[in-house]
Parts: C-alpha cells; structure tokens; sequence
C-alpha cells in the first residue's frame, strides 16, 4: 500500500475546539480520523494538524496552505468558513474562492484534496435564520466549484440534520463536542474508504451538564466573542498550530491499546 500522509488546515473545526481532552488539550475529528486511518489500514501514517481556531477562511490559506504542501502530504483536508459567515459583511463567493485556491494548489502539488463543510450549528445560535442561510449559500458556491471533479474527497456535514442536535455540542453550542467530532471523523473514514468503526456515527452518553441559561450563556461565550470582534482580537492569537510537522500515528493493535 502507498503510505499516507494526512495534512489537516483550517480553524477550530479542524482543530478539534470543543473536544477537549483531561489535559486541557484538544483532540478532535482530525485526530481521531487519523488513528481510524492507521487502524483500518493496519499499519502507520503520518498526521499533521495546522489548525488554528478564529481564523477566516483567507487568512488559512495565506498561513496554513503552503506549509502544509511543503510537508509533500497525500491527502489536504480543507474547511473553512465558520468565522467568515459570522460576520456583518460576509462575501460567500469570495470565502468559496479560497476552496478553489486550495484545490488548484494540491493539483500542483500531487496531493488529493478533502473538502469538508462544517456541522449546523444555527438550531443553538443566535441569528439563526441568518446562520442557516449564508451557511446554505456557502454549501452550494464551493460545491459548484468542484462538481466536475469527482477526484476530490468529499466529507459534507453541513447538511447532517442528525448532526443538529444538542447531543453533539459543546457548552458554547459553537464547537461540536466528542460525540460530533467522532460522527465527522466517521464521515472522513468513510469518504477515504478506510471505513470507520459503527458506535462512531452515534452519539455516546456524555455526562450531564445543565444547559446554560439564556443570560448566563450570553454572559460566558456571546459576550467574550463581541470583545474580541470589537477590539480586534481572534481566540487564535498567539497560538501554534498542535502537529505542525508529521507525527506517526501507529495503529492501536500494534501500539498495544
């Protein structure tokens, strides 16, 4: 078999933002697809994450894109977007543009392009309506840009009502908590044809929290992310990207879990 080299870019979605580990830390669709991967092929592959939360879909590709094909991987997975659409003035065609970029970057560079669209998060939001729409404008400009290309991977979640549900959110109902980051991952595996463990595509019983009321919601997650918008400032400042050269995911028979 030719060996796997999965690059991820993108902003907290592809992080892993919600799906925090004990540690503190962030786990993630990405992650967890990578070890899927390693798994159903039975032997290792090579994983790279240069994920940064907050970032718009430009500044992604202007930051993460190069580097990431500098790395020489085989697959680039892409999604970006969720930040441009939470702002007053978004411009959907020129965010899909950004997914043409991405992919006329990996024709040259020999690597196979993974486009994913983000979960619905509009049900838990305020402006729904408004989240709802630009994200279905969005769906529908970056999927006219690669109709006539059946080689790219595609792992589209944006229209997963399942995916909707508050079983799969984090407390800030923005991020998708372990449960929706596991039913991505399952999308992933699924796209590559590595296939991906059954429990993955359902929501696990998660510890109780009680769901935060509206001013308390407001007063934890709405109004920090006003602040930021107001003086400029991205969740994302200052951070590095968590596997920002390959790290070797080896199947978990082998690693004796």
């Amino acid at each position: 078999m030719t060996a796997v080299r999965f690059v991820a870019i993108g902003d907290s979605f592809s992080e892993g933002v919600g799906d925090e580990l004990p540690d503190g830390s962030v786990r993630g669709w990405a992650d967890i697809a990578a070890q899927g991967w390693a798994d159903a092929r039975g032997e290792s592959i090579a994983y790279a994450n240069l994920a940064i939360r907050g970032r718009l879909a430009w500044p992604v590709v202007e930051q993460q894109l190069e580097p990431a094909l500098a790395l020489r991987p085989t697959h680039l997975s892409f999604n970006a977007g969720g930040n441009d659409m939470l702002r007053p003035r978004a411009d959907i065609e020129h965010i899909a543009d950004a997914f043409s970029r991405v992919l006329r970057r990996c024709d040259e560079a020999g690597a196979t392009l993974i486009v994913l669209s983000g979960a619905n998060p509009s049900a838990g939001l305020p402006l729904a309506s408004l989240i709802q729409r630009r994200g279905d404008e969005l769906s529908a400009a970056v999927l006219r840009r690669i109709q006539d290309r059946p080689d790219v991977i595609q792992a589209l979640n944006w229209p997963d009502r399942e995916l909707s549900k508050p079983v799969y959110w984090a407390e800030d109902r923005l991020h998708m908590n372990a449960n929706g980051h596991h039913r991505v991952a399952a999308r992933v595996l699924d796209a590559v044809g590595a296939g991906a463990p059954a429990e993955w595509w359902n929501a696990a019983t998660l510890p109780e929290d009680e769901r935060l009321g509206t001013a308390e919601y407001y007063r934890r997650h709405v109004g920090p992310w006003i602040r930021r918008r107001v003086t400029g400032r991205s969740s994302g400042d200052g951070r590095r990207p968590k596997f920002g050269e390959w790290t070797e995911i080896a199947p978990r028979d082998s690693a004796g879990d």
